[in-house]
């Protein structure tokens, strides 16, 4: 018996949501299968930068916000999803396996799936505008719903979390393999991968808290300002494949909940591909009680501020398979 589901065009039109998920340089390390009644999610390790991810966890953190986004997209359409996480021990790259009940879409669905082409990786210092707590609060308990929590780090621990940062910038400075890794997705003109200089901050001053800094950077500051971002890490009790996928959706509806309020967010990851760094990280801001799998920068972007243009993706076509 033929399983009830979702039509094709309608998997079509929620994987073309779900593939705006942000993921590591752009890198988009997904692939999707639909058939009758399910859709399929698979890592694409092709897509690995082993010299920026050598242990794939932003691989699967990226999968995982696509799965959100994904989740959201059927919502939206009318179909509630189950998602049945790593169905095949015997496939590391199976990450998810959904099928679908209907259900009629509620407002706040509506919302959050609005907000899939509104969020914006904005890298710019934010300006000195006070986020409101209960804003930050809410971002912050939507990674209950998955497993994982959003450390809120404050004013006093920025220091240790900076320095991890700025260690991981000058070790990378001097690794040809992660610079030429750079050089490959930074600065893409006509591709639908990669990061675009458009998009990329340059240096900050060694008193600011540092960000990843791509091989072409055009964009241009709001403020010259100190940037006043709020710092939440989101981690997990466990460390393994699950809780990398698990942290990827809270991640996207932490940054889905950010861009609904109104908020400009970032993705920073680069001291957590260095195992002694993410371990400092562990140590210092996370106190040990879990473990970190990315950070993200939340703060409040001037409507008077220039609007960015959009990362591009990759068609349809290149990530379902056949």
């Amino acid at each position: 018996m033929q399983r009830i589901g979702p039509s094709m065009s309608t998997c079509r039109d929620a994987l073309a949501l779900a593939v705006w998920a942000p993921s590591v340089h752009n890198t988009q390390p997904w692939r999707w299968r639909v058939q009758p009644g399910r859709v399929d999610l698979f890592a694409d390790f092709r897509r690995q930068l082993p010299a920026t991810d050598p242990q794939a966890r932003a691989l699967l953190v990226s999968c995982g916000a696509a799965l959100h986004h994904l989740d959201i997209a059927f919502a939206m359409l009318g179909w509630k999803a189950a998602v049945h996480r790593l169905p095949d021990p015997a496939r590391r790259d199976h990450l998810a396996t959904i099928t679908f009940t209907p259900r009629p879409p509620t407002d706040l669905d509506i919302r959050m799936a609005a907000a899939i082409h509104l969020r914006q990786s904005d890298r710019r210092r934010y300006p000195a505008v006070p986020v409101p707590a209960r804003d930050l609060r809410a971002i912050s308990r939507c990674a209950a719903g998955f497993g994982a929590a959003a450390r809120h780090v404050p004013e006093q621990l920025l220091p240790e979390l900076a320095d991890p940062m700025r260690q991981a910038g000058q070790l990378h400075a001097t690794d040809s393999e992660y610079q030429a890794e750079l050089r490959e997705w930074s600065g893409c003109r006509g591709k639908s991968t990669g990061v675009p200089a458009r998009n990329a901050p340059g240096p900050r001053s060694p008193q600011e808290l540092p960000v990843r800094i791509f091989a072409e950077t055009e964009l241009s500051e709001y403020t010259d300002s100190p940037d006043s971002a709020h710092w939440l890490v989101v981690c997990t009790p466990h460390d393994n494949a699950l809780s990398q996928l698990r942290a990827g959706e809270a991640t996207s509806a932490m940054l889905l909940q950010a861009t609904y309020r109104g908020l400009a967010t970032s993705l920073q990851s680069e001291p957590l591909g260095v195992l002694g760094l993410r371990e400092q990280i562990r140590c210092t801001v996370l106190r040990n009680c879990a473990y970190p799998h990315v950070m993200i920068r939340v703060g409040t972007m001037p409507r008077a501020a220039a609007p960015l243009e959009s990362t591009p993706r990759r068609p349809l076509e290149e990530v379902i398979d056949a």
